[in-house]
């Protein structure tokens, strides 16, 4: 369907304004994203429903379908979150396992060996090794 023949002349004239001047305050202030996020999806969604054909309106199925869609999306950001949060907990854990076992650290071409004497918490665990804090992904090698 075709905007421009159901608006009138003036009504056109407004849209076209509030679309520019919407457009003109972007400018500057917004980066260009890759991925649409769940704002978007729901912001596009009202739209259809404010802007649609009142001689034919979207039908139950295409709402409902987009309303899963909606849903959907908003559970796989939430799981996507909470896996994040599980993954440092899980690396929190992996170095605290290897206090008092000996590593291997690489460092660009040196190894650097000894025993793990404490460790940090948070999301990036350091290791403290031979009185230096090294990050838990630099370890090549964990021995008793």
């Amino acid at each position: 369907m075709d905007i421009a023949s159901t608006l009138s002349a003036a009504d056109r004239a407004s849209l076209d304004m509030q679309v520019d001047a919407f457009n003109a305050s972007l400018n500057g202030t917004r980066s260009p994203q890759q991925n649409l996020g769940k704002d978007d999806f729901l912001k596009i969604l009202i739209t259809q429903l404010q802007h649609q054909d009142p001689t034919k309106p979207m039908e139950d199925r295409e709402f409902i379908a987009q309303m899963a869609q909606f849903s959907s999306l908003e559970q796989m950001t939430n799981m996507s979150s909470q896996f994040t949060e599980l993954a440092a907990m899980l690396k929190g854990t992996q170095a605290m396992n290897l206090i008092g076992r000996n590593v291997e650290i690489v460092q660009g071409d040196s190894f650097i060996q000894g025993s793990v004497e404490a460790v940090t918490g948070g999301a990036f665990p350091q290791l403290l090794v031979n009185g230096a804090y090294y990050d838990l992904e630099d370890i090549s090698k964990v021995t008793e």
